[in-house]
């Protein structure tokens, strides 16, 4: 029976007379983990703790070498081929290199001291020339090309046998599919298969607001991509490629290609039209080798890919034909690995978040633990759909990952290890949170029955409601305007130039105003004075006068901009303007039943719900009569009033700088008037209005004919059209 293993403390001792039994377990453990890393594409444990464990097998096997077996993990390379894969057996063997884990400067110093001493090198002889490169996080992969065309692309399976996976290769655009003329009759490139950050962000966020699976980590989401057996999917998953070695080529007496370096061979790699990392450099000596470590270490987090560490290589061909092979392993080469940034911890607490936006986030308070050089004690959960996906509770050890400067987050639990009973533990019961049922066993370590995590109906910075939108994974705040966490946002939002237009009012200014604690809410902008602006840093008394000039212009303004400038959700600058025509007065939009306001053009149920919420908090209609008590005004009208749609049906387009009104108010001129506001000129645009240094839409306009009018013919055509309709 498989001894179950402790993966969270220090290994048991082992009987010095019983090691066959330990070495056996650790196997097995291992082989497990691997089955689930590479044919499952869901791996369970962090990298560091499988790492933890297969160095202790290599000490015990190193200790009792009769006990090594061929199929040991530490002898062969790990993988299998997924059913519904064709079968390819490699020409080349698809070997792994030996791993460091030392510090910068042993690690280094370790390999070129094995390096020299198996060449037999004195320290008197001079240093040995490497290349130096990343060690990307993605999937093996294997690309014949047979006449300058790709036939085949592999994965590396077992490093004998892999999958073959070309209909999926094909779509990698990164993947040439011809080769120019020059290149060899036989040539098989090998590389990395990976997923930029950006895009598997992207790809997540994508499969949260569908409702789908979720990826762990990059080289996961990379993986499950290439072995589809749709390669409909794999196009849906934007995918890139490395080039970095070579396995089958025609030899050189039928014509193959002279390399002496194994970087001459890289950049002709690239000049065939393969990518090569730009970080590839040539490093003399073990001194260069350190220095490639820790400069690409520093720029890690700035990568727009996950590497998990460096490679060095002996840079001439001869040399690594000379050094040859140990065992599975060439002895030219070694990946030197960073601190993971995928560990293991336990949950302590669940509790939220309220972003500058109103969204609530669960957070897991962790015990501390070291991830990516940095000690990490808090990740996010995302949303409540998350947490129950991922079935995480307080008590629970979790993986936790962090790459670069992403906020650190919770991807998985650990299921409980090899013969844990949880048979005795209670299913998941009805989540009326979720609209619907749970069930399953409970996943992870935690010690009995924990009630699911649920989102608070308040928020616990401000008191408003909490809710969640029909068809939205983010339970939010309504507070918006009251609410302290969202004070920063809202009042950035509130003064931008398509809202109340306040001048100066920007990101530095703000920042300083909330923290110094001189604004809490919004009518506080216009209680400001002098004094209290100048005391500020960098805050001089002209740019103080500035400021509060902008703030008493600001006071006169449009009910759509101050609409708009509330930060409603759900209510952009076209929607403010439908919801002002209609209603024709603040207090009726207030006082609107989600009825009256679904009567309103392009207004659906959740913008209706949405806004008859916002109204309801009382603290936001008291935020709304300060403001007015402040001055902040605007000319209202009739329900249903607007101005005459004298150019209805009409495309303008706006260009060059006006002499009196700036790009905003015309463009609310001409849409009050009807007109649709086109960013460029074509054939079906009716008047180009034009002012000074106006460009090639002005030129455009001319080539097809199109009128030209100044702000002053722009102006007479709405006073005329106005007045003639008055008169009809």
């Amino acid at each position: 029976m498989t001894e179950n293993l402790d993966l969270f403390s220090a290994p048991a001792p082992v009987d010095p007379a019983q090691p066959a039994i330990r070495i056996k377990a650790l196997r097995d453990q291992l082989n497990h983990w691997a089955h689930q890393y590479y044919v499952l594409d869901a791996p369970t444990v962090p990298d560091a703790e499988y790492d933890r464990v297969y160095r202790e097998l290599q000490a015990l096997e190193a200790a009792h070498p009769d006990l090594v077996t061929p199929d040991s993990p530490t002898q062969r390379v790990i993988g299998a081929v997924m059913d519904g894969l064709v079968p390819v057996r490699h020409a080349v063997p698809m070997l792994s290199i030996h791993t460091e884990t030392d510090t910068e400067a042993t690690g280094a110093q370790a390999f070129d001291a094995r390096v020299r001493r198996e060449l037999g090198l004195s320290d008197a002889d001079p240093a040995i020339e490497y290349v130096a490169e990343p060690k990307f996080d993605g999937l093996a992969m294997s690309l014949r090309y047979e006449n300058g065309r790709l036939v085949q692309a592999a994965t590396r399976g077992d490093g004998e046998v892999g999958e073959d996976v070309t209909h999926n290769i094909r779509t990698i655009r990164q993947i040439p599919l011809t080769l120019p003329g020059d290149v060899p009759p036989l040539l098989e490139v090998r590389g990395e298969v990976y997923m930029r950050r950006a895009d598997f962000d992207a790809l997540n966020e994508r499969q949260r607001e569908q409702g789908g699976k979720t990826f762990v980590n990059p080289r996961n989401a990379a993986a499950g991509a290439v072995r589809q057996l749709d390669s409909g999917i794999t196009a849906q998953r934007p995918l890139s490629f490395f080039a970095y070695g070579l396995g089958a080529i025609t030899p050189l007496g039928e014509g193959g290609p002279v390399f002496r370096t194994h970087y001459e061979m890289l950049q002709t790699l690239k000049s065939w039209g393969f990518p090569v990392a730009a970080q590839v450099r040539i490093a003399v000596g073990a001194a260069e080798l350190v220095t490639f470590h820790r400069q690409v270490g520093a720029s890690r987090d700035a990568l727009p890919y996950d590497i998990d560490g460096v490679v060095y290589k002996v840079n001439s061909l001869q040399l690594q034909r000379d050094l040859g092979f140990k065992t599975r392993e060439p002895r030219w080469a070694v990946a030197h690995k960073y601190p993971a940034q995928e560990m293991a911890t336990k949950v302590e607490a669940i509790d939220v978040q309220v972003g500058r936006t109103g969204k609530i986030t669960p957070v897991a308070r962790l015990a501390p633990v070291f991830v990516g050089g940095v000690t990490v004690t808090n990740a996010t959960l995302h949303n409540l759909f998350e947490i129950r996906k991922k079935g995480v509770r307080v008590g629970d050890t979790v993986i936790v990952r962090r790459a670069g400067d992403v906020i650190p987050e919770v991807v998985g639990v650990i299921a409980p290890t090899l013969g844990t009973d949880v048979s005795s533990l209670p299913p998941r019961g009805a989540d009326p949170a979720l609209g619907r049922p749970g069930g399953g066993v409970m996943p992870g370590t935690r010690a009995g029955y924990v009630p699911n995590f649920r989102m608070p109906n308040a928020c616990p910075v401000c008191g408003s409601d909490v809710v969640r939108e029909k068809g939205e994974a983010n339970h939010r705040c309504t507070g918006g305007l009251f609410c302290a966490a969202q004070r920063k946002e809202a009042i950035l939002h509130f003064a931008a130039r398509r809202a109340m237009d306040i001048e100066g009012l920007g990101d530095k200014l703000v920042d300083q105003l909330v923290d110094a604690n001189v604004i809490r809410t919004l009518p506080d902008l216009y209680r400001l004075g002098l004094t209290s602006l100048v005391a500020l840093e960098r805050m001089a008394d002209k740019s103080a006068q500035n400021v509060l000039a902008a703030l008493e212009r600001s006071k006169q303004t449009t009910l759509p901009r101050f609409l708009f400038g509330l930060g409603l959700r759900h209510v952009g600058e076209a929607t403010a303007k439908d919801l002002a025509r209609h209603f024709g007065t603040l207090d009726a939009i207030m006082d609107a039943s989600v009825e009256q306001l679904l009567q309103v053009n392009d207004v659906g149920p959740v913008v209706a719900q949405s806004l008859h919420t916002f109204f309801q908090q009382a603290h936001n209609r008291e935020v709304v009569e300060q403001l007015r008590a402040c001055g902040v005004t605007w000319p209202e009208g009739a329900p249903a009033e607007r101005a005459p749609q004298i150019l209805a049906g009409k495309t303008v387009v706006l260009t060059g700088t006006l002499p009196t009104l700036g790009r905003d108010a015309a463009k609310d001129l001409l849409e009050a008037a009807g007109a649709k506001v086109a960013g460029s000129v074509s054939k079906k645009t009716s008047y180009v209005v034009a002012g000074e240094e106006a460009g090639s839409k002005l030129a455009k306009a001319l080539e097809l004919g199109v009128p030209v009018l100044d702000e002053a013919g722009m102006l007479a055509l709405l006073h005329a059209g106005a007045a003639a309709e008055g008169a009809g």
